[in-house]
């Protein structure tokens, strides 16, 4: 299934009229307090978040899979279901790869595909924490930290032939996520295995293109308890440190500890000009993978703001590459996504309206309620209104999720696909 324009135009005549007055209303809000409404639509127009290849159906969990009706089987329906968000929202521009889920079998043709969508393809990312069929030697005990040369050189041949895919895709970054670690006390060499990734890692980077990037994930735990050789940022930024100027770190919202202060780990890596990628979630106790914004937004929002400002005033830190990574397995996954892409635009364009001038201001006199009205009177906006706004403008609907339910989306694709289809690689 394809959205058109002759579509959307129909399904956002009812809401014209609604979005119209509120529009209005808020722009001339905004306006009358200096803010450049203008600049602010540009932006969000511009903001592209990626979609993985892997969200695109039910997700799972260690107790079992409840598969949703009318799932992409293969590669190229997952391309079209991103082409469904994307005409939709205008701000699902990407389709992020996981190898060897996805691996083309015609790269020209697929290409072609995601351009027809306006889709670009972002990072591709390894698999290191599954055995492949047919795979010579096993990860049961860690990939690229491995005591095993052999087992070590699979897995750094696995990176180097993933990035081989994604550059014949047009992608320009490697994501690499380690399950590496221990689930007991004494079972490994802690200084061995973090040597052993770094030496692994390094192999990598010196395989990448001049133009790629090397994102390195961390995450504190599971699917070992004890220890994971990753485990945090600092981590990471060291191995990426270690590895050179083309290698970051990539902050994954739900790779943290409860309670963590993730937007100074932001603000931090934004200033030693090492944040290359952002995954977005939200989670209650760990690492959930809930819908962005469904459970804690206001962290969110201070999150953005960290970003926000760091865009603006760390030239020496690369535009990051956003990513959804969520699982889906009680919404339907293409819903989920949409309110996840709302949430984060939402955040966004809070973090836009905060005055960093007067916020600097009253930081500097130490001002420390003035400090939290500043935030909390930008985080108590509500800006549906400026991305409706931006969706209209880009082509997009108005009511992305009422669009998709009016245009019955979810049923044509059952038609197509039948009611038992299941996503590939999952």
């Amino acid at each position: 299934m394809k959205i058109s324009q002759q579509h959307l135009s129909e399904t956002n005549k009812k809401y014209v009229p609604a979005h119209e007055n509120n529009f209005a209303f808020l722009s001339d809000v905004l306006q009358k307090k200096g803010d450049d409404v203008a600049a602010i639509l540009k932006k969000l127009g511009d903001f592209q978040v990626a979609i993985p290849s892997w969200a695109l159906g039910a997700g799972g969990t260690r107790f079992g899979r409840f598969g949703f009706q009318g799932e992409p089987g293969n590669l190229e329906q997952k391309i079209d279901d991103v082409g469904l968000l994307h005409a939709l929202t205008q701000t699902a521009g990407a389709i992020s790869l996981h190898i060897p889920w996805d691996i083309p079998k015609d790269y020209t043709a697929i290409r072609e595909q995601a351009a027809a969508h306006g889709i670009l393809f972002d990072a591709v990312n390894s698999n290191t924490f599954q055995d492949q069929v047919n795979a010579k030697e096993s990860y049961r005990f860690g990939s690229l930290s491995n005591t095993s040369k052999a087992v070590r050189q699979q897995a750094i041949a696995h990176n180097i032939d993933v990035v081989n895919i994604g550059n014949r895709l047009g992608s320009k970054s490697l994501t690499v996520w380690l399950a590496d670690g221990t689930s007991f006390p004494g079972q490994g060499n802690f200084q061995k295995a973090l040597q052993h990734t770094q030496e692994s890692l390094q192999e990598i980077y010196t395989a990448l293109p001049d133009d790629w990037k090397l994102f390195i994930e961390y995450k504190p735990y599971e699917p070992n308890f004890y220890s994971t050789v990753i485990q945090d940022w600092g981590t990471s930024f060291m191995l990426a440190q270690a590895c050179g100027e083309k290698a970051y770190t990539l902050v994954d919202l739900g790779h943290h500890l409860p309670n963590t202060n993730i937007e100074q780990i932001v603000a931090t890596l934004m200033l030693k000009g090492k944040l290359g990628g952002f995954h977005f979630n939200d989670s209650k106790y760990g690492d959930d993978d809930l819908t962005v914004g469904s459970v804690k937004p206001y962290a969110l929002f201070l999150i953005f703001n960290a970003l926000v400002y760091g865009m603006e005033n760390n030239p020496q830190n690369p535009y990051p590459a956003w990513m959804i990574d969520a699982s889906h397995n009680i919404k339907d996954p293409l819903e989920d996504l949409m309110q996840s892409l709302e949430a984060i635009q939402e955040a966004y364009a809070k973090a836009l309206l905060v005055d960093q001038e007067q916020l600097n201001e009253a930081q500097r006199a130490h001002d420390v309620a003035r400090c939290q009205e500043l935030l909390q009177d930008a985080y108590r906006t509500d800006v549906r209104p400026l991305l409706a706004q931006a969706r209209l403008t880009n082509g997009g609907a108005l009511e992305p999720l009422k669009a998709y339910r009016d245009l019955n989306v979810r049923k044509a694709l059952v038609q197509e696909r039948g009611a038992n289809s299941i996503a590939s690689g999952l």
